[in-house]
């Protein structure tokens, strides 16, 4: 398991350092007060790759993918945050502005009444954390994979599969994703559509940059990986109590990235025929007749065969 991508702020005691570049300020135009000066920008790494930041009083928010920042491809990136922070770190202290660093405590605010209490922390904050993890299914494999996996339920969300094939995401019935958004996609293809052009743009076909990552997408090709990605929001991580930088076990985020990977421990049949997947069934005591193993055997035949059924009935739910 790895982290994609993260999320995370800082209040500071000081007000922060205005930078180069464009400032906004909101003032009163009554009082002359000004209430707050922002700057937002996006800091430019190597092989078309930034990390977003942004200033705001002593607020200092940073948003980006840290494993992939400064490097061709994330097919395998950082494991724990302390090495995501100091990516962060390392662009924070070239700009002069202050580290994230790590919360000592935790104390709640004061609110107005019947609202819920706010807490706060000395350190950074994690708004937002992306946990992936890869898995090799065999080359010329990942598509049916895929497809697969999205007719399976996850967390009581409902299994959608894109209209390219090449994606698998889970979300509510009225299509939306609150606490965290699971997906499983064809990384190989996700290169080619997304990186290649970039790096195709800024180096060109006859450079060693191109050719290496045309071999990170053969390799993804033959081994046929397909990449869990779950996409963990601010809600999900404080009710996991793992939002505060420094005061969270790291280990809290495996099981539910475990769950998610176990959704495939159903997929058991080899060889896709009536009489295997009807066995499976039965031995798998997941239904008690020969019959009714036949008869959802049928259906998942048919529904291989890209036949589409009405949900809303109860008994093709069952099967």
């Amino acid at each position: 398991m790895h982290y994609d991508w993260l999320g995370t702020y800082q209040d500071y005691p000081e007000k922060l350092p205005v930078l180069k570049g464009k400032q906004w300020m909101l003032r009163d135009t009554d009082t002359g007060e000004e209430l707050f000066t922002s700057q937002s920008f996006s800091h430019k790494g190597s092989y078309s790759t930034s990390i977003a930041i942004r200033v705001k009083g002593n607020r200092l928010v940073v948003s980006g993918n840290p494993s992939r920042y400064g490097r061709i491809d994330n097919v395998f990136g950082y494991s724990n945050l302390d090495a995501c922070y100091d990516v962060y770190n390392e662009i924070l202290e070239s700009l002069g502005l202050p580290p994230l660093t790590k919360g000592t405590r935790v104390w709640h605010l004061q609110g107005e009444d019947g609202k819920k209490v706010q807490t706060c922390s000395d350190g950074a904050i994690v708004t937002e954390l992306h946990v992936t993890e890869n898995r090799a299914v065999g080359g010329g494999a990942v598509d049916q994979y895929i497809k697969a996996v999205s007719g399976l339920p996850y967390r009581h969300l409902i299994g959608n599969l894109a209209p390219n094939g090449k994606t698998a995401q889970w979300l509510s019935k009225t299509g939306k994703a609150r606490l965290l958004h699971s997906s499983v996609y064809d990384k190989a293809n996700q290169i080619r559509l997304f990186h290649l052009p970039k790096v195709k743009r800024v180096f060109g076909v006859d450079s060693e940059e191109y050719r290496y990552l045309l071999k990170v997408v053969e390799y993804c090709e033959i081994e046929g990986v397909a990449r869990f990605e779950q996409k963990l929001k601010s809600e999900f991580l404080e009710r996991l109590r793992c939002r505060y930088y420094g005061l969270f076990d790291e280990s809290l985020l495996r099981p539910v990235h475990e769950a998610f990977l176990s959704i495939d421990n159903t997929l058991k049949v080899n060889s896709m025929r009536i009489e295997s997947i009807a066995d499976v069934l039965l031995r798998e005591n997941i239904v008690g007749t020969v019959r009714a193993a036949n008869t959802t055997a049928f259906y998942a035949i048919e529904w291989m065969h890209g036949k589409t059924f009405d949900l809303s009935k109860r008994q093709l739910q069952t099967h």
